[in-house]
């Protein structure tokens, strides 16, 4: 053996040594609760997870559904923060947690805050903790759709388009429509906000310790899909942009910030406090935040072109293509393309649809309306009965109808419906549209229903797919993420029917968890990048779904009569 082969084994070995008893610990805040795992960084294994349901959400604190307002408490994500992270800590021993290497976290969005100059959420003061608008502004708040409306017309006066990079339409769902809102509609949040914070840039800061908004460091991930962040801009649009529109966002884009960093790169150490909190050193790193949707996708093993489906309550669709094959490209009606959002290097492009999951939650509330209301109500079974037998029956609903759906015989002319329950996040965002059903009679019973419901669904997924093959970006394959992906063939099969073309399922059940992993080892030193990361740690695919021949016809006819119901509904507004 050569001393250069000598030299590169012993490179090998001190490696192989310093990954041996690396961990690291990936952070995802969903909707409903926040997951943490502590992974082995050499190869992915998971050795302990912990996940915390929001006390205050879970009772439905903050938000008015009817007026599609949903708010959720930095104390949620503070205690399930704390204990998620102790109780893996617990969960994976002393040695294991001696060797902490690094933290990353994702987060939904976009879910930002108005913050104080120190970086402090309003609500986290005495004055705003029970106060809506000093508090996270959820994805799925629509509160903003105004706004909204007046960013898009806005932007249209000006000679640059500062609308290019997402889509073309400003949603409600992002940041600036958000903030236009909570200073218009609250004079005393008005009064005290000093900036705006992303919660994936936030829970960095805080256990990095940080007290100056202004030493913050903001992932390019948010910035660029939901803040109108873009290098050709230097930055941000101009104050004039913001200003002309509503003189009470003057001076944000100044109190913000121009330098944007992705997620392979470190906002800083565990800071003394959260060390002790946690039993952690002061020497693990804290990641640069991102996306749940766009971490998850790396925790899934993207590959360029092939579009990474993130299905939960709603969807996240991430393509990532060298920056090369895409330049100058510019797609209509998606969520935005910003290099190195997914993984750096590389363009990444974001679509998705604003129910998914909560199409059949919804379905299922409806159905279950009796049991949580008249049941408890009746003299023959106790209240607590009630609630058990309720719960019961509730959890087992939508596995049910699957089943029964899944009886059913696909017809051309069997009931349609439109998915826009929560509006429509891509193509073309409009979160004033709403859902419709028809075709409907007297033997349309709930599977019939539940089985339009799901194909709408899919339909509109295909949509995305279609508009990203439109503007000459190909779908050359489909990944599929989340729950929904892993817990329901019957609609991930109608998924490869709908769209003619296999899905393949990635095996975690926790890839956003897992992307955050992979970014902490990256941002730790122990992988140069984040694809080295990607390959070393990613547990691979367990099914794969392909196009039944005999449905993909049907489908097809079927997609064609939802497009027309859809033009249908847009022209009612």
């Amino acid at each position: 053996m050569s001393l250069v082969q000598l030299f590169i084994l012993h490179l090998k070995n001190r490696f192989t040594c310093f990954m041996k008893d690396s961990f690291v610990i990936g952070v995802d805040y969903g909707t409903d609760s926040v997951r943490s795992v502590i992974l082995d960084a050499s190869n992915g294994d998971e050795i302990a997870s912990s996940v915390f349901l929001y006390p205050r959400w879970r009772d439905g604190l903050y938000c008015e559904p009817s007026q599609s307002q949903f708010r959720q408490h930095p104390l949620d994500y503070i205690e399930g923060l704390e204990t998620t992270i102790k109780d893996c800590l617990h969960k994976a021993g002393a040695s294991t947690a001696n060797n902490i290497k690094a933290i990353s976290i994702d987060t939904t969005g976009s879910s930002p805050v108005a913050v104080d100059k120190h970086g402090t959420p309003l609500a986290l003061l005495p004055e705003y903790e029970q106060n809506p608008n000093a508090m996270f502004v959820l994805w799925k708040d629509h509160t903003s759709t105004k706004e909204a409306a007046e960013f898009n017309e806005h932007a249209a006066k000006f000679g640059i388009n500062y609308l290019q990079y997402v889509g073309g339409i400003y949603s409600s769902e992002w940041f600036w429509s958000k903030l236009l809102h909570i200073l218009r509609a609250d004079e005393t949040v008005r009064k005290a906000c000093y900036s705006f914070v992303e919660h994936c840039d936030w829970i960095p800061f805080v256990l990095t310790g940080g007290n100056d908004v202004h030493q913050l460091k903001r992932g390019v991930c948010a910035a660029g899909h939901k803040a109108l962040w873009a290098e050709e801009f230097g930055g941000l649009p101009p104050n004039d942009f913001f200003t002309s529109l509503d003189p009470l966002l003057d001076g944000y884009a100044s109190r913000l910030f121009t330098k944007t960093y992705t997620s392979d790169k470190a906002a800083g150490y565990l800071s003394a406090e959260w060390a002790e909190r946690m039993g952690l050193s002061t020497n693990v790193v804290i990641g640069v935040g991102a996306f749940d949707a766009h971490m998850g996708a790396v925790g899934g093993q993207i590959e360029p072109y092939h579009l990474s489906k993130v299905m939960g309550t709603s969807t996240c669709d991430m393509l990532v293509a060298p920056l090369d094959e895409v330049k100058g490209k510019l797609i209509r009606g998606i969520c935005g393309q910003v290099p190195g959002s997914v993984i750096p290097g590389m363009m990444g492009m974001e679509a998705g649809q604003s129910a998914f999951g909560d199409t059949y939650a919804w379905f299922r509330n409806i159905l279950a309306w009796p049991l949580n209301n008249i049941l408890k109500q009746s003299s023959v079974i106790d209240n607590v009965t009630a609630e058990l037998l309720g719960k019961e029956i509730n959890d087992k609903i939508i596995s049910a109808l699957s089943k029964e759906a899944e009886k059913l015989v696909v017809s051309e002319k069997d009931e349609l419906a439109v998915d826009w329950l929560n509006g429509r996040r891509t193509p073309d965002a409009n979160q004033l549209l709403k859902a419709a059903v028809t075709g409907l009679n007297l033997g349309t019973d709930a599977p019939r229903i539940f089985k339009a419901l799901a194909e709408s669904t899919c339909f509109g997924a295909k949509a995305i797919v279609d508009r990203f093959n439109s503007e000459a970006v190909p779908v050359k394959g489909l990944i599929g993420l989340g729950g929904v992906a892993r817990k329901s063939p019957y609609i991930m099969q109608m998924m490869a029917d709908v769209m003619d073309m296999p899905i393949r399922i990635h095996k975690s059940e926790q890839t956003c968890a897992v992307g955050a992993g992979m970014f902490a080892a990256t941002a730790a030193g122990i992988y140069n990048k984040v694809e080295d990361a990607m390959n070393a740690m990613g547990q691979g695919f367990d099914a794969e779904y392909k196009p039944n021949k005999t449905n993909v016809p049907l489908y097809a006819k079927r997609y064609e009569k939802y497009k027309a119901l859809g033009e249908f509904v847009v022209s009612g507004l």
